[in-house]
């Protein structure tokens, strides 16, 4: 997970956490200068992208988001 985000993202700053040590629950943390001008929700939906796949099968259940607009 950790390395799809850095490769989305290769300007920003990016965490991730297993919630519950099963690979299926996560929370992830991203500050971009890509999220510059867009809502939070865009944002959420912009990194939510990124798992697609794995969003529908289920092999990613649940994914908690945080993300701030980095300043240049």
């Amino acid at each position: 997970m950790k390395q799809r985000l850095s490769e989305a993202y290769p300007d920003g700053e990016v965490e991730v956490i297993d919630l519950t040590g099963t690979e299926n629950h996560y929370e992830v943390y991203v500050e971009s200068q890509k999220f510059a001008g867009l809502t939070r929700i865009q944002q959420h939906q912009n990194v939510m992208a990124v798992f697609g796949p794995e969003l529908k099968t289920g092999e990613v259940h649940a994914l908690s988001i945080r993300t701030k607009t980095r300043s240049v």
